[in-house]
């Protein structure tokens, strides 16, 4: 019985595991965003004073979360779900999504949220 346990629980485990994506997972869309664009635009934007953020040249900081494998996130800030427009609205008035965050408003227009946006995509 013991044994039967441990081998639906590994099985959930696994299934968990598969559901979250793996590196050959599609990039997710982003309408109107172009990930090229918006690696510049997290550059110029200054991002990475506050996050680690991978292929952004001196984007090391640690205020914020890292990153890293954005993608395969379940979240935004724990707040609402990881998708193309939630994460739009939060990049350009995080205060919407999470009134209070750290994240602070720095004018990001819709289309150029949508390019970070398509960027952040692309971190599996």
């Amino acid at each position: 019985m013991r044994h039967a346990v441990w081998l639906a629980l590994a099985g959930v485990l696994l299934l968990a595991g598969c559901a979250n994506g793996g590196d050959d997972d599609p990039v997710r869309p982003v309408p109107g965003g172009d990930p090229a664009r918006g690696k510049q635009l997290i550059a110029s934007y200054g991002c990475g004073a506050c996050h680690m953020i991978p292929g952004v040249s001196g984007a090391d900081g640690l205020v914020g979360p890292p990153l890293e494998k954005f993608a395969r996130r379940a979240y935004i800030a724990g707040e609402v779900p990881n998708n193309a427009d939630f994460l739009v609205r939060w990049i350009e008035v995080p205060q919407a999504i999470e009134p209070g965050t750290a994240m602070p408003n720095l004018g990001v227009t819709e289309g150029q949220a949508r390019n970070i946006a398509a960027y952040l995509y692309t971190l599996r």
